[in-house]
This record gives C-alpha cells, sequence and structure tokens, in this order.
C-alpha cells in the first residue's frame, strides 16, 4: 500500500480505506455462517452471534492495531498519532456495525424473553 501512495499525512480518506471496510464484513459473515452451521447445527440466536462476532473483531482488531503501528514506526515514520487514532476509531465503528448486521442476518432462533 505504501507503494501505490497510501500514506498517513493527508486528512483525505483514500480508496484503500473504503476497501479495506469490506475485510471485516466478509470475514464475520464467512465466520459466523461457518459457526452456525458447522458447530451449532443450523440454530443460532442473536447474542450467541453477536459473542462470536466481537471474539473475531477483538482479534483481528489487535492485529491490525500491531501492523499500523509497525507501519507508522518503520515504514512512514512521523507523528501521524492523530491519523492513526482515528483511523483505529473507524475501524472500530466499521466493526461494531458490522458485527449487529452479521448477528442479525444469521440468527435463526427467536427466543421470547416474558
Amino acid at each position: 500500500m505504501y507503494k501505490t501512495g497510501y500514506n498517513l499525512e493527508d486528512s483525505k480518506a483514500s480508496p484503500f480505506e473504503y476497501i479495506s471496510a469490506l475485510i471485516p464484513i466478509i470475514g464475520l459473515l464467512i465466520a459466523i455462517k461457518d459457526y452456525r452451521d458447522n458447530y451449532l447445527n443450523g440454530k443460532m440466536g442473536f447474542l450467541e452471534a453477536l459473542v462470536q462476532s466481537f471474539k473475531i473483531l477483538i482479534f483481528g482488531g489487535i492485529l491490525a492495531v500491531f501492523a499500523a503501528i509497525v507501519f507508522i514506526n518503520y515504514v512512514s515514520s512521523g507523528n501521524n498519532f492523530e491519523e492513526f487514532s482515528g483511523r483505529m476509531f473507524g475501524a472500530l465503528l466499521v466493526g461494531v456495525i458490522s458485527a449487529f448486521g452479521v448477528s442479525l442476518l444469521y440468527a435463526t432462533k427467536s427466543e421470547k424473553i416474558d
């Protein structure tokens, strides 16, 4: 990405950032569907899907933050903390919204609370 002109100094969002929003969505769709079909015999509640989605997002978030820190410190050196934190907050927001959406999409058990 660095060789194609991606940098953190611009305040504009690059096309890579829009495309990278698809990564957690596609990953969650595949992983939650696989979990529902193979481990829960096709029956999953909303909270089960949401908990699994957050587990996946926490693991992916740790990897993304580590990769971003390595990128900032060794490839694109400079004082980019504000841009980095803003982009990580945006990634967090995309992840939480996609976790709710995927959980609603793949929930098959409707549990009524009386």
